[in-house]
């Protein structure tokens, strides 16, 4: 290995290795507990407007979730993981309808659902079901018929229609001590995979930490065996870190034949991972920070130009806020891109619920999507949302797609906020009303 002048590289995703169990299990307790508030806050508020509201509630309930999940995207440098719209990523309309009014309005009629039936159950009554039935039942088929679906199916008919992307698996497991045999040996069968899929005018997609621990301009090995395959006529896009002062950022490059280099530097880090909060207020943070790395989130949002496409870049995390995507929507992408190391999830649960987020990304832009994760999941997903081809956790392979950006802009790319702003102000208005009378009540 060429290290020569190299600074030790970042924990890039999740390939350096875990921080330590006790270090871990503080601080995925802690996010627990902090996620745990907003559950706390919907059932305190909404056991009040239950009680005293009997038909409004249908109403006011949704709203003051969806409230919460978009406060929880901001607040505490966000997590919106799992909203619960992802619940109905395979209800047929959902995803074709999330392009008009996003992910937060399809958890607005989860909700409303729900309550509709819970409030059956307890009056026993069927009013409130056949309202919170019929609103999904108009909405989700005609969101169904005026999607792109045919457009998706004629593609389908077309396929030498589109420009050539190759997506890498490579099923690469987190390192917990560096091991050097190991680590060339992974990297040796990421440039196997890429020497296989490269072919003259494809682009060649790396997931997240493919290449760790060995950085772009840093390492003579990686940049060389990239020139190899930029020199068989492919495009590389490659994930790296990107020295910046007295620290990192984590990067996307795209390598092209010609010799040009563009780089995406993630705006949106994970905390704990990438970079730790609290550490001045909590002393064992500093230990954990340590094992996690501190890396430095870009200011600014940059599309990787490729072969007349312009590729929206969503480095893991990045993917799961909705606002952010739509803004690399409006600057112009027409297709998206997310690479992901999720292998420190393993064969849970976590990997798919990551890709629904992606895959609700895909619709609510009605843009392409292709997604390469170290140990999956790796998908090739249509601009309604749907899966093209995937390859799931723990397998390994290369998906080869052919895609076609889209630049018409739909409603929720225009305003991404304007559902769960309008829900806020519902749930707003409806506590200050509620408050006002129980003051006066009392009084």
């Amino acid at each position: 290995m060429d290290r020569a002048g190299a600074a030790d590289p970042p924990p890039l995703g999740a390939a350096a290795g875990a921080p330590r169990l006790g270090a871990r299990l503080r601080g995925t307790s802690l996010l627990a507990a902090y996620l745990a508030l907003f559950h706390a806050v919907f059932a305190w508020l909404g056991s009040k407007i239950w009680r005293r509201w009997i038909a409004a509630r249908i109403l006011i309930l949704p709203a003051l979730w969806v409230a919460l999940e978009w406060l929880r995207t901001y607040l505490g440098g966000g997590f919106p993981w799992n909203l619960a719209a992802y619940s109905w990523v395979d209800v047929p309309g959902a995803l074709p309808l999330s392009a008009w009014i996003g992910a937060y309005g399809i958890s607005f009629l989860v909700l409303l659902t729900s309550v509709a039936v819970a409030a059956t159950v307890q009056r026993r009554r069927w009013e409130p079901a056949a309202i919170g039935l019929l609103v999904p039942l108009l909405l989700l088929p005609l969101a169904g018929r005026w999607s792109l679906r045919q457009d998706v199916l004629a593609l389908r008919e077309m396929p030498d229609l589109g420009r050539a992307v190759r997506l890498l698996q490579p099923n690469i497991p987190n390192l917990v001590q560096f091991d050097d045999a190991a680590v060339i040996r992974n990297y040796q069968k990421v440039i196997g995979l890429s020497m296989e899929a490269c072919q003259p005018g494809a682009l060649v997609v790396w997931p997240e930490s493919a290449a760790w621990p060995f950085l772009y301009r840093r390492d003579a090995m990686l940049d060389a065996d990239l020139a190899r395959l930029t020199d068989r006529g492919c495009t590389v896009l490659f994930n790296s870190g990107w020295p910046v002062g007295d620290t990192f950022y984590n990067s996307a490059f795209l390598v092209s034949p010609s010799g040009e280099v563009d780089r995406y530097d993630k705006r949106h880090l994970v905390p704990f991972g990438e970079y730790v909060p609290f550490r001045g207020v909590f002393g064992w943070m500093d230990k954990l920070a340590r094992n996690a790395g501190e890396m430095r989130p870009a200011d600014r949002t940059v599309l990787l130009p490729w072969d007349g496409e312009k590729i929206g870049m969503a480095i893991c995390y990045e993917v799961v806020f909705p606002s952010e995507v739509a803004a690399l929507v409006q600057q112009g992408a027409t297709l998206l891109v997310t690479i992901t190391n999720d292998a420190w999830y393993g064969d849970t649960s976590a990997p798919w619920q990551h890709f629904r987020a992606a895959r609700f990304r895909a619709a609510e832009s009605r843009r392409p999507l292709l997604r390469a994760a170290i140990t999956g999941v790796s998908a090739w997903v249509d601009p309604d949302g749907s899966v093209r081809e995937e390859l799931g956790v723990n397998q390994e392979g290369i998906i080869r797609a052919r895609v076609l950006g889209q630049r018409r802009l739909t409603p929720f790319s225009r305003c991404p906020w304007l559902v769960p702003f309008l829900c806020t102000i519902l749930a707003g208005a409806a506590f200050g009303v509620y408050f006002a009378t129980s003051r006066s009540k009392s009084s």
